[in-house]
């Protein structure tokens, strides 16, 4: 997906699972898209964020809520 984001008002969360690591995914649901990124990374101002629409969102976390073994095409 090519879209140029403006993250800087991003609300970036993780899941209640993490015990509040620093070892996690981070997601924000931003102007349409969703972004992820490292946890480890924040504040880092070259780290990579992974952009992805809301449809491959959806797609994804319902395979992995469905048990779904191989996720790779």
């Amino acid at each position: 997906m090519k879209k140029q984001v403006d993250l800087t008002s991003a609300d970036w969360a993780k899941s209640e699972l993490s015990n509040g690591g620093n070892n996690c995914l981070e997601v924000a649901f931003i102007d349409g898209v969703v972004a992820l990124r490292d946890s480890k990374d924040v504040g880092d101002p070259d780290a990579s964020v992974l952009i992805v629409s809301m449809d491959d969102y959806r797609l994804f976390t319902t395979s992995v809520q469905a048990g779904q073994a191989n996720l790779l095409p």
